[in-house]
């Protein structure tokens, strides 16, 4: 395949990620039975701010992504794009799908929005177009401090759900699955939607690094 050819199908799977990842952001709120750690947060402010959750979505995005200033962080299309794509899917979804109360009508969705933002990190980490707002926060930190960074994805995600929650974000069962679920998950699809490997001789290279392995955007 040409290095256009190549181009094109990242930039496919970038973007259908990124869709993807808004639409089982938005499912998940639709559910009521918790919400990934960020997404706790962000329903939070938007209790108190009078925005949509996707919205603040994006406005939570834009501000982390201030803070890579004095990490030294480089975005790339990827990041630039998460912090678009992902609320303005988010805010779609919330509009499309209707409101669920009953609880066997809300497990499907739970279950449904867990299992797709483990297909949307899988694709959108194989885009390869760099890490999101907040998991470049991540790894900024990783390198300046030395810390582990699985001491210092834990220390954020705990200071962010315990921020949303006080401020009004749901947390539940949703969350406590997507804690648990959501590392295989992505693992999983990581491997379903991976490049495969570049000829010999080709100067394209791909990022399919360790350290990739564990972002979500």
């Amino acid at each position: 395949m040409s290095t256009r050819g190549r181009l094109g199908r990242r930039l496919i799977k970038l973007y259908a990620g990124l869709t993807l990842y808004g639409v089982s952001s938005g499912l998940l709120v639709e559910a009521g039975l918790g919400l990934e750690p960020w997404g706790v947060l962000h329903q939070g402010l938007a209790e108190h701010v009078g925005l949509s959750i996707g919205t603040v979505s994006i406005i939570v995005g834009a501000a982390v992504l201030l803070l890579w200033i004095p990490l030294r962080q480089r975005p790339g299309l990827g990041t630039v794009s998460n912090v678009f794509v992902i609320g303005l899917a988010m805010n779609a979804t919330l509009a499309l799908v209707p409101g669920a109360h009953a609880l066997a009508v809300r497990i499907p969705l739970m279950a449904a929005g867990i299992v797709l933002n483990g297909a949307a990190t899988g694709l959108y980490i194989a885009a390869s177009f760099g890490p999101g707002p907040r998991d470049g926060l991540m790894t900024g930190l990783y390198r300046r401090t030395g810390r582990s960074i699985r001491l210092i994805r834990t220390a954020i995600e705990v200071a962010v759900v315990a921020t949303g929650f006080a401020l009004g974000g749901t947390i539940g069962v949703g969350t406590l699955l997507y804690a648990v679920s959501i590392g295989p998950l992505a693992q999983l699809f990581l491997k379903v939607f991976a490049a495969p490997a570049a000829p010999a001789g080709s100067t394209v290279v791909a990022k399919g690094s360790s350290e990739q392995a564990i972002l979500r955007p």
